[in-house]
């Protein structure tokens, strides 16, 4: 039986997870993390877990060289009718490993911890640490425990642009080790739910995770403006790079 990320779940809510305001967001996302990463022009940059290139069609209009890899194949068809000079790859982002060809690497909008084994996990910093140059930097934007403690509701619900309304219902797994999520989108007589379940980590437990995998350092932030991560943290970036 396929896990609920290779299902239909990623057609089916694309409007709610890439809503126009999404997309709004991204010049300034990109602001963020092209000055945590410390990137120069001509930077090789992978976007793993590209979803529909929102980040990595940014990346290339700034001139950097950008490879997008996403399990999704019809995300990959959508960013690459948007730009044809990204380098869009369909992959596994266990399998994805390409030893030591990238100045950066990003995985954003809570792209980690899907697997229901946590080696898969480790599996992925593993082989993301192995695909950065010397000294190369990689930078991960999560939910983390800390954060979604903070603002907690078991349920909610909220109208989407196109005039549907999302139902929300949260579950907290494994003394917070993960989170189980239904949504619910209803458009007059029509009603759609998909449930689908997160791994959950705390900002020291990723930064252990990172070092583990072979990273020589962590930083950690409160978001892509290199706020502190602190009780008033608004995600929970880390910023972790390679050995020299």
């Amino acid at each position: 039986m396929p896990e609920w990320f290779q299902g239909e779940f990623w057609d089916a809510m694309a409007g709610v997870m890439f809503d126009r305001a999404r997309w709004e967001q991204v010049p300034e996302e990109v602001d963020g993390l092209v000055a945590l990463l410390g990137l120069t022009p001509a930077a090789l940059v992978l976007d793993l877990c590209c979803g529909p290139g929102r980040h990595s069609l940014e990346l290339a209009r700034r001139g950097f060289s950008v490879t997008g890899v996403d399990l999704h194949a019809p995300y990959l068809e959508q960013a690459r009718r948007e730009a044809a000079g990204v380098e869009w790859v369909h992959g596994d982002m266990r399998e994805f490993c390409r030893e030591g060809a990238f100045d950066a690497a990003v995985n954003l909008y809570s792209s980690f911890g899907y697997f229901e084994d946590q080696e898969d996990d480790r599996r992925v910093a593993r082989n993301l640490c192995r695909s950065l140059k010397p000294g190369g930097a990689f930078l991960i934007d999560t939910m983390s425990k800390e954060v979604l403690a903070r603002k907690f509701q078991p349920r909610g619900w909220h109208e989407l642009d196109d005039g549907a309304v999302l139902l929300e219902d949260r579950r907290i797994e494994e003394g917070w080790g993960g989170i189980r999520t239904t949504w619910t989108r209803i458009r007059g007589r029509d009603q759609q739910s998909f449930t689908f379940t997160m791994r959950l980590y705390s900002g020291t437990e990723l930064a252990t995770l990172l070092r583990d995998a072979g990273f020589a350092t962590v930083t950690l932030f409160g978001w892509l403006d290199g706020r502190p991560y602190d009780h008033e943290a608004r995600r929970l970036v880390a910023l972790a790079r390679a050995p020299a």
